[in-house]
């Protein structure tokens, strides 16, 4: 995975018009039911960060792709959990990892809303919660409002992270 997200940093950098649609795809992936846990794109939108300050790239539209992105994977996480309800155990990868929809739901049940912007910071909760937060049918409003704002906040979090460490490394760099 390591690989995928350096060969992806590369590419953004040597394509920067790219950023912005690549940016946007990963954060939905990761923020995607089934998806995010087979393909965790969270280390290359960490490494797309670190391309902003060194490289030129703009911040503002590649952290509103990140967060659009993440609010849409959500908000198709939790139509597929308010569709599909209980069935949604049964399908291939949850069928294989069982205790993350029972997490998920635990989570929202004792969290309420406030689970959505929680969750979206923690590995396996980020795709559970809002799968969860629609197979026990959360309010819509409030899920949808704290989805975006908590999208919009961890993408500005994982884009920041990078472009701290990539100026730190650019400051190592000229200083060793």
């Amino acid at each position: 995975m390591e690989d995928f997200a350096r060969a992806l940093a590369d590419f953004v950098r040597d394509n920067q018009a790219w950023a912005v649609p690549i940016v946007l795809v990963l954060a939905f992936g990761e923020s995607l039911a089934f998806v995010s846990l087979v393909v965790p794109a969270w280390g290359a939108l960490v490494a797309i960060g670190a391309l902003i300050g060194v490289s030129g790239i703009s911040f503002w539209p590649v952290w509103l792709a990140g967060g659009i992105g993440a609010a849409l994977g959500d908000w198709v996480s939790y139509w597929f959990g308010y569709r599909y309800k209980e069935h949604v155990a049964e399908m291939w990868p949850l069928s294989r990892y069982p205790e993350i929809l029972p997490r998920g739901e635990e989570f929202v049940k004792k969290w309420g809303v406030p689970s959505i912007f929680i969750g979206r910071f923690f590995g396996p909760l980020r795709a559970s919660v809002p799968l969860a937060a629609g197979i026990f049918e959360m309010s819509y409003w409030p899920f949808q409002i704290a989805n975006f704002v908590s999208a919009l906040i961890w993408s500005a979090v994982l884009l920041l992270v990078g472009d701290v460490m990539g100026k730190l490394a650019e400051w190592l760099w000229r200083v060793v």
